[in-house]
């Protein structure tokens, strides 16, 4: 049935002549709706959905519709005494009926499903200027890439305290380590950020050793250990701070402290280090109102290393390729196993998950763009490559 206001538009478009062509989208509009609440109705049949109650199967309604030009997004209610992670452990089904590229999240009472009409680009490429109009009062801007909504995703460190990134050779988990510090470099002066870099490699960070913004570039945990003795003692300080003035954070003190990023490379090989991994606990553990954050990296995610508090502190995971669902499932993005796009990742925050195309940024263009922000008596360092960099070429 039409609505008053749908007559009074096909009314005007009469007069005007139209009428026909406005018929025909506005047909084609509701005929569009009614396909895509009959194929979520299918999926919660065939998904098994529903609580019983007298014997009587009691599937979700659905509460809301909304389409745009990018998504469709479903509301619905989760039937009462219902587990909500029946939804999530079976996505598979949605992805059935809908196709891979969808988001879902589900509480105790609605659930939200999005639909993407449009897949992700198979490359991004990094630009600072495109980049910097998503940063608006972000204190930590972390770039993440493009999303199914064709945006750019950044989130602030400062509210999504510490991070993980996971993938195998070759996956772009460089890359995107590389946007990471080049954007935030360009964002904040060196009086403002401080880095402390850990590259047990030796493969990652030669490229920012000679920044204004980085105390060190560390190679082996003897090295490592007293810069972050000293961020110990500093977030000692920091706290007295917060207790003398009687805030929380130290972006409410009347001094301006730097924020200190702890990032490092293959952690894994300091999980022996029971020195260091203690002091990188503390830091996910209190960090956050200190101004002080870890980003963690390792090929292949390791169990023990991530068991505890460190794990459960480390709010945002990034999930490049994995070797197989067991990997995806300790880093906590599932699904990343089945990732096969250079670049591509799951993203998750917090409890919500979603899929990007991280930004692909060269050795090169990154010493370009950092030229500016090099420690004036250093001389320039020969250029490397890293896997991300090598399996795009020969895929090229």
């Amino acid at each position: 049935m039409l609505t008053l206001i749908g007559w009074t538009l096909i009314g005007s478009s009469v007069l005007a002549g139209s009428y026909p062509a406005f018929e025909s989208v506005f047909l084609k509009d509701k005929h569009k709706r009614r396909k895509l609440i009959a194929e979520l109705h299918k999926a919660f049949f065939h998904g098994d959905f529903f609580k019983k109650i007298n014997n009587k199967p009691i599937y979700p309604s659905l509460l809301k519709i909304d389409q745009q030009e990018r998504r469709q997004s479903f509301v619905f209610s989760v039937p009462k005494g219902m587990n909500p992670e029946e939804f999530t452990n079976r996505v598979y089904v949605f992805k059935q009926h809908f196709g891979q590229y969808i988001t879902l999240e589900v509480n105790e009472q609605r659930g939200i499903l999005q639909v993407y009409t449009k897949g992700l680009p198979s490359e991004f490429i990094y630009n600072y200027i495109n980049i910097q109009k998503y940063m608006q009062g972000m204190k930590l801007p972390i770039v993440c890439g493009r999303n199914l909504d064709g945006e750019t995703f950044l989130f602030d460190l400062a509210k999504h305290p510490h991070i993980l990134i996971s993938g195998e050779t070759g996956s772009g988990k460089s890359s995107e380590i590389r946007s990471i510090v080049t954007t935030l470099i360009q964002t904040k002066p060196a009086t403002q950020l401080r880095f402390v870099l850990g590259d047990l490699k030796r493969s990652e960070f030669h490229l920012f050793k000679t920044m204004k913004h980085v105390d060190g570039v560390y190679h082996t945990a003897s090295e490592l250990l007293p810069a972050l003795k000293k961020i110990k003692k500093e977030m000692s300080k920091r706290g007295d701070l917060l207790d003398e003035a009687g805030v929380n954070s130290i972006y409410d003190l009347k001094e301006k402290l730097s924020s200190i990023i702890v990032c490092i490379d293959e952690v894994v090989l300091l999980k022996k280090e029971t020195d260091i991994m203690d002091i990188l606990e503390e830091i996910s553990s209190i960090g956050r109102s200190l101004g002080v954050f870890i980003i963690l990296s390792m090929q292949r995610p390791d169990a023990k290393l991530l068991d505890g508090k460190l794990k459960v502190n480390l709010t945002v995971r990034m999930g490049f390729q994995t070797a197989d669902a067991t990997n995806s499932k300790i880093i906590g993005t599932p699904g990343a196993e089945k990732l096969n796009t250079p670049g591509r990742m799951i993203l998750k925050i917090n409890s919500s998950l979603q899929e990007i195309q991280c930004p692909w940024l060269e050795n090169d263009m990154a010493r370009k763009l950092l030229q500016t922000f090099k420690r004036e008596e250093v001389l320039q360092e020969p250029v490397q490559e890293d896997e991300y960099s090598t399996v795009r070429r020969l895929l090229h």
